[in-house]
């Protein structure tokens, strides 16, 4: 009984450590996409990222010489690819067009408490009333943020509708990856989605590349190299590995620190004013966060990762 409960310490001790290096790599997405996009095309950068990470997946698991997953294994990465590969990445892209970092990250910053609730949905839980009530309390701040520094009418505009949707996608990605990753492992889980991504990514990133021929200066080709080697594929390794070794809610809690880190990035890197509706609009939205990760990190206890195959990368 001692030597289980050291292995889980030691697994909730890795996983929070590996989480919070995914979160560290991810916090500089969208500064790195908004840099990228302002010189290329939206649609290259969300699939030409997709592309570099697939090749570097392709030799990651050559060289690791890693099995093929399962027929089950292959619907699941699926799921996987259609949120973190395609959905968040297309989405994110289109609404930095015209929408800035800082702003991107207040509604980021409901990512946490989406992810949880995929993470019930897919347990077959049943949490407390409190529970949507504090994710819903979260919405409420983010859409309020919207309508109050959105456009001049007041309305909330189709860049902020992108950035919604892509936290329903990646929170997706993020429950259904972070569960398969105690099968096969962080490295393998978001390498073989990359994989099996790559006819679309590929055929995307050409049509684009016909269409709008891509010329960047430094700045672009920089934004677009980081989003294709740390946010597509390094931060992935320690992010679905940590998902997988400390459970998905108690490591997504890390996550509450993301927003506040891409508003330092976006200060620090583009010049981006952080104006105080923001901060305060983060603040609120991280406070209901935080609720709801404590109320779905209560019982019943996530799955021990003993119990399942240990993972590789």
């Amino acid at each position: 009984m001692r030597d289980k409960g050291n292995v889980t310490r030691r697994n909730a001790i890795t996983g929070a450590a590996l989480g919070a290096l995914g979160v560290l790599g991810f916090s500089m997405s969208l500064p790195a996409t908004r840099l990228a996009v302002e010189h290329l095309d939206p649609w290259f950068v969300a699939f030409g990222r997709a592309v570099g990470a697939g090749l570097l997946a392709l030799a990651y698991l050559a060289i690791v010489r890693a099995p093929r997953p399962t027929g089950a294994q292959w619907r699941r990465l699926a799921v996987v690819a259609a949120g973190v590969v395609a959905g968040f990445p297309m989405f994110t892209s289109l609404a930095l067009q015209a929408s800035t970092a800082t702003h991107g990250a207040v509604v980021i910053a409901l990512l946490p408490a989406v992810t949880a609730g995929f993470a019930v949905l897919r347990a077959h839980e049943r949490p407390a009333p409190a529970f949507w009530l504090a994710g819903g309390g979260g919405l409420a701040a983010v859409l309020a943020f919207l309508v109050l520094g959105g456009a001049v009418s007041g309305a909330i505009g189709p860049a902020d509708l992108f950035l919604l949707a892509a936290v329903a996608l990646c929170g997706l990605g993020y429950a259904e990856g972070g569960a398969l990753a105690r099968e096969l492992g962080g490295a393998r889980t978001i390498c073989w989605a990359l994989v099996l991504s790559l006819p679309v990514t590929a055929a995307v990133t050409a049509w684009s590349a016909l269409r709008h021929p891509p010329h960047a200066p430094a700045a672009g080709w920089a934004g677009l190299g980081y989003l294709t080697v740390i946010s597509m594929f390094l931060g992935f390794f320690a992010w679905y590995g940590g998902l997988a070794r400390g459970g998905v809610a108690r490591v997504g809690q890390i996550q509450l620190a993301q927003p506040v880190l891409t508003m330092a990035w976006s200060a620090l890197l583009l010049g981006e004013h952080v104006p105080a509706v923001a901060i305060a609009a983060a603040v609120a939205v991280l406070a209901c966060v935080a609720l709801t990760q404590r109320l779905r990190a209560a019982p019943p206890a996530p799955p021990r990762l003993e119990a399942a195959s240990p993972p590789a990368g």
